[in-house]
């Protein structure tokens, strides 16, 4: 396909170039040619009519959009058409977690991703990087993690400028930082593990550091500051040194002085507002019946951005009613949502799809015209960062229509990734078990993660699972993911991936339950099955997935962070060789009893049926501690 542009600026030429190699398209003539034109708050426009078309558009990021569009309906064979459409936010964007998880794109994914995000006309992208960047004054910051140094994120930010997206740094400037504050050298500003000790000059010192390390490689002027969650606050070893004072003066004392860093570098500050809430004295998220009181209005900086992170209502309403008390605080309100991905080895689309739907609505309704997606990582990262495409995507057509189009939907997301929204939505099936037919958000539910860490001789979750068909559910799964393998392009290897993790959940989900009840019963011609065929088959799927997780994890992230997913599965298989061991000395009589087996399985904290939450490994693995401290 041949495409010549005439009037394109040259501040689009680099990033055209890019895109056009990326879609396989050559531009120059011979082929279609269209007419460029920017007009400042304009609808996109695009056009085609005897090869001969206009782009229309306001902004970089809408241009490479309108190219994307152009390319898709004319590869689709259609000889003539007009798109227009009307742009809903100023900022819109993903949030990738590189932090918590252990799991941080390398380079090379991360300008695959920044291309797919062009294309669909997303103008932001954020790194949420507790401690995964490069402070040069701060040596053990982020000491043996998988930082970015300050080149890669110069690099990373000249190529996404090229494309249209805005790079924003964002951080912590208070809590949410243990892995920085377990190093020795940091224990003179810590507060409690994972809070920075307030009022102290060294720890603004540090602040200092790591606000000019994290904002030098970057064009813009906006960083993203965090300070959310700082649940504990001056009630570790701040209470020892200065005495009592109420959380809500300690942050303001804090925050008036990160903003004096802040103003000195002449940047343009955004963070959680979630501690503006908790100054009011409520113990919970955002509540709808609030009216801040004056001392907490004048805490709020007059240039601070200030997010409302929600992505866990499942109605409009609820976000509608909240979305004002935000208001209260800023006129400079943003909203972060969230793609689910951050439970286990799936992604909860239904969650994703409606919290998305009903918060974008909302922010449309009520006028909130910055919104941005988190994408987490928390306790591991087993499910591919590269599945959050799907909802960029989503946010990304909720951009651009008052009213979301599921069918361009699908259609963008196939023609941008390769990969079909229908087989994406298989992965949720990975939690979606039968026992939770009649639960309306599972999104709290995560069986694949605790069924698969869980131990087969211990299984703290046996007594909830049984009596469900977990073994054929996970089964059928496999064999349906198996069929989408070759038809997802790019994308086949979450496919590969996610089907590994089924074809091991069919065969370990119930093990530990039949494994329980063979013994029970003295059926010692299963035991001896168990030990020779089941169990080692279970081994060889094992390994089967940890060689494809370990091939992704190389493919897609830094080398930094595995560590911890390969000891995890080396945990694993251990676990099962230690099974098998114990039921052969059991059958050859050198063990009088399976002591593991005798115990009578009890519901997990006393509550039957499906397991809400259950996504700390440290507690699925064993009732005792792992490590002293972990």
């Amino acid at each position: 396909m041949n495409i010549k542009f005439i009037g394109l600026k040259d501040e689009l030429k680099n990033g055209l170039s890019v895109l056009a190699d990326y879609l396989g398209v050559t531009l120059g003539d011979g082929g279609y040619e269209f007419t460029v034109t920017q007009k400042g708050g304009c609808n996109l426009v695009v056009t085609l009519e005897n090869k001969k078309g206009t782009i229309v558009y306001a902004e970089k990021s809408h241009f490479f959009r309108a190219f994307g569009l152009a390319v898709e309906h004319i590869s689709y064979g259609e000889e003539s058409f007009k798109i227009e459409e009307e742009p809903q936010f100023e900022m819109n964007g993903p949030m990738f977690d590189v932090a918590q998880g252990n799991a941080a794109f390398n380079v090379k994914t991360l300008k695959q991703v920044i291309k797919q995000l062009s294309l669909m006309g997303l103008n932001t992208l954020m790194l949420y990087a507790e401690d995964t960047f490069e402070v040069k004054e701060q040596p053990y910051f982020g000491y043996m993690r998988a930082r970015y140094s300050e080149e890669e994120m110069r690099e990373l930010d000249d190529y996404a400028y090229d494309l249209g997206i805005e790079m924003i740094p964002c951080i912590q400037t208070l809590a949410h930082m243990p892995d920085t504050l377990r190093w020795h050298c940091f224990y003179n500003i810590r507060d409690y593990e994972e809070c920075l000790l307030v009022g102290k000059p060294e720890t603004y010192k540090f602040v200092r550091d790591i606000i000019t390390a994290a904002s030098r490689p970057f064009r813009t002027k906006k960083i993203h500051i965090g300070m959310d969650e700082a649940w504990k606050l001056g009630r570790g070893k701040y209470i020892d040194n200065y005495g009592y004072k109420p959380a809500n003066e300690i942050m303001q004392i804090h925050l008036a002085k990160v903003m004096e860093i802040v103003d000195d570098l002449g940047l343009e500050p955004m963070m959680w507002d979630d501690m503006f809430f908790r100054t009011v004295g409520n113990k919970k998220y955002y509540q709808p019946d609030i009216v801040f009181p004056q001392e907490t209005l004048d805490m709020v900086p007059k240039n601070m951005g200030c997010i409302y992170w929600d992505y866990y209502k499942i109605t409009q309403e609820e976000y509608e009613n909240i979305i004002p008390v935000h208001f209260q605080l800023t006129d400079n309100v943003i909203f972060a949502g969230g793609i689910w991905t951050w439970i286990g080895y799936s992604l909860c689309w239904s969650k994703t799809k409606i919290s998305t739907e009903c918060a974008l609505n909302a922010c449309k309704k009520k006028g909130v015209k910055k919104v941005f997606m988190t994408t987490w990582g928390d306790n591991g990262t087993e499910c591919l960062l590269t599945t959050t495409l799907i909802g960029c995507q989503l946010y990304a057509e909720h951009g651009f229509a008052k009213e979301i189009d599921y069918d361009k939907f699908a259609k963008r997301f196939k023609f941008i990734c390769g990969a079909n929204v229908e087989d994406f939505a298989l992965l949720e099936r990975l939690d979606r078990t039968p026992d939770m037919a009649n639960i309306v958000d599972s999104s709290r539910y995560n069986p694949s993660k605790y069924l698969m860490w869980q131990d087969i001789l211990t299984g703290l979750a046996d007594n909830n699972i049984e009596g469900v068909e977990l073994d054929a559910h996970y089964a059928k799964l496999a064999e349906d993911m198996k069929a989408a393998i070759g038809r997802n392009g790019q994308y086949d290897n979450v496919l590969e991936f996610s089907y590994h993790a089924a074809n091991v959940l069919a065969k370990k989900s119930q093990m530990g339950l039949r494994l329980t009840a063979a013994y029970k019963a003295g059926d010692k011609a299963a035991l001896k099955n168990f030990a020779e065929v089941e169990l080692p088959e279970l081994i060889e799927r094992v390994n089967a997935l940890w060689e494809c997780h370990r091939t992704n994890w190389f493919k897609i992230y830094k080398a930094f962070g595995w560590d911890i997913m390969d000891m995890r599965y080396a945990s694993l298989v251990g676990r099962i060789r230690s099974a098998i061991i114990e039921v052969n000395q059991y059958l050859n009589g050198e063990m009088e009893r399976i002591e593991e087996l005798e115990e009578t399985r009890l519901p997990l904290n006393g509550k039957p049926g499906p397991i809400n939450y259950m996504n700390f490994y440290g507690k699925i693995v064993s009732p005792s501690r792992i490590a002293p401290e972990a």
